[in-house]
């Protein structure tokens, strides 16, 4: 039999609490959050840790069945039309029972669902209008802390930290599914943002403004699970598996956006971030689109800091040929301390004599009278280990000559070392080079991207409620 067009699908209807019913239960948890106080009273040994334990069973099920009921009645008010192309849908059904994880405990909705036509697709349009589309059976609350908390610590150690809250406990496959599937909505988010970046950028004309923009690059290795169980037989054929691959941070930011803490540390107030496994095609258009959204397109000038790989001033090159470029100041030192160990061996203390002057000297006038000491120290050495770890390095600064003017950055105020991307780069190492780990591909972007997201405070995106203030709405 049908009703106002809707075939009703033989379910039995959860029970929705009315206001009477939330009225009295909100007077049954006030009464039981009285008992426990006078419990903690007489309870010498108790603190207010106990009265907390006690209390959120209290107020945890009148917050399910308020959610609940307010969850069906937003479902039941939902116009019965395609969320994705707006037409109406034919052929509706109501009554299909669909239960949830909430940050409060489990809730069953019923939904009505029809057929558009024009995608082809059968929809519960009530799904987009609470934000479930894209749910395994999670509410956005638990979807967002599932997210939050796997992309911060392994999935073992979120379960049991999300154990202690009530309401919530999920099984370690759901925390890894939740998390990967959120990562991947970032990933898809994140290529029409950048594509926006850039437009926007072209259309605007605005003033450029006296600041500098730095753009630091750097890449460290994550182990992956590449022919995971077919190691052995490819080594047989000759192909042992890859297991470590290339991923690519960069960090940019102003240099008005320094400043210090209140005890005289230094900081970034506002800068943006790249982490991905896609390759450097991959990683140079995000990281350029995250220039622009930092004011690159305003900025008086950049300056890319990196370390000598010459694969990444390649890139610069490419991306951002009119920008200045230089050395990392700590790399450069390297080097010298190489040069160092050929001439001096083991002999630390010779060799700390002989170094401390030149780091010195490159950082507080330039490379152009550093090479030159070394040069001289080259030509009387016979040919050997000691003359080609010397040569090494001669060429080496030789080659970065132009990008050793540290002094002159001194002046300008600009920083002379990677310190930034070089501390993104060992925070993500913290969380993606732990002992026994293993990555895919499609499991260690999906988290590389919600930690980009996280970090470049976009993560209202993915989850609007994240930003929600009751008092302003």
């Amino acid at each position: 039999m049908k009703a106002n067009g809707l075939e009703p699908v033989a379910s039995s209807r959860p029970s929705v609490p009315s206001t009477e019913a939330l009225a009295v239960r909100a007077a049954c948890a006030a009464s039981a959050l009285e008992r426990s106080i006078q419990r903690l009273l007489r309870a010498r040994d108790q603190t207010l840790g106990q009265l907390e334990v006690q209390a959120a069973p209290d107020v945890q099920e009148l917050l399910r069945q308020a959610l609940q009921r307010a969850a069906q009645a937003k479902a039941d008010a939902t116009p019965p039309t395609c969320p994705v192309c707006g037409q109406p849908l034919s052929r509706l059904s109501c009554g299909h029972a669909r239960s949830f994880q909430s940050r409060y405990g489990d809730i069953t909705i019923l939904r009505t669902r029809g057929y558009c036509k024009r995608c082809r697709q059968w929809r519960p349009p009530a799904a987009a209008a609470l934000g479930l589309e894209e749910s395994a059976g999670d509410s956005p609350a638990v979807q967002d802390l599932a997210a939050l908390r796997v992309s911060k610590m392994p999935v073992e150690d979120a379960r049991a930290v999300l154990q202690h809250l009530p309401g919530v406990e999920l099984p370690r496959a759901t925390l890894d599914r939740a998390a990967k599937r959120q990562g991947q909505r970032a990933q898809r988010w994140r290529a029409p943002l950048d594509r926006q970046a850039v437009r926007t950028q072209t259309q605007l004309e605005l003033p450029l403004e006296p600041d500098q923009m730095i753009i630091q690059l750097d890449a460290w290795n994550i182990r992956a699970r590449d022919a995971w169980g077919q190691g052995a037989a490819g080594r047989r054929r000759g192909l042992p598996p890859e297991r470590w691959h290339w991923v690519y941070p960069g960090t940019c930011f102003r240099l008005d956006h320094r400043g210090h803490t209140n005890g005289g540390r230094p900081v970034i107030t506002q800068r943006g971030f790249v982490l991905t496994r896609q390759g450097l095609d991959g990683w140079r258009e995000p990281l350029h689109a995250e220039a622009l959204r930092r004011g690159l397109g305003q900025a008086a000038g950049a300056l890319v800091i990196a370390d000598g790989a010459v694969w990444l001033w390649r890139r610069a090159d490419d991306r951002w040929p009119h920008a200045r470029q230089r050395l990392d100041f700590y790399h450069a030192g390297q080097h010298l301390a190489a040069g160092g160990r050929g001439l001096f061996g083991e002999d630390a203390d010779q060799l700390k004599r002989w170094l401390k002057p030149l780091v010195q000297q490159l950082k507080n006038q330039s490379a152009v009278k550093g090479i030159p000491k070394l040069e001289a120290l080259l030509a009387p050495l016979p040919e050997g280990s000691a003359a080609t770890a010397v040569s090494r390095e001669v060429a080496y600064l030789r080659e970065h000559r132009e990008r050793l003017d540290d002094r002159a950055a001194q002046r300008a105020g600009e920083p002379i070392g990677s310190g930034p991307v070089e501390a993104t780069c060992r925070q993500a190492q913290c969380r993606f080079k732990r002992p026994g780990q293993f990555w895919s591909r499609a499991g260690d972007e999906a988290r590389l991207g919600l930690e980009t997201f996280w970090r470049n405070e976009r993560w209202h995106l993915l989850f609007p409620h994240s930003s929600f203030n009751p008092a302003r709405n």
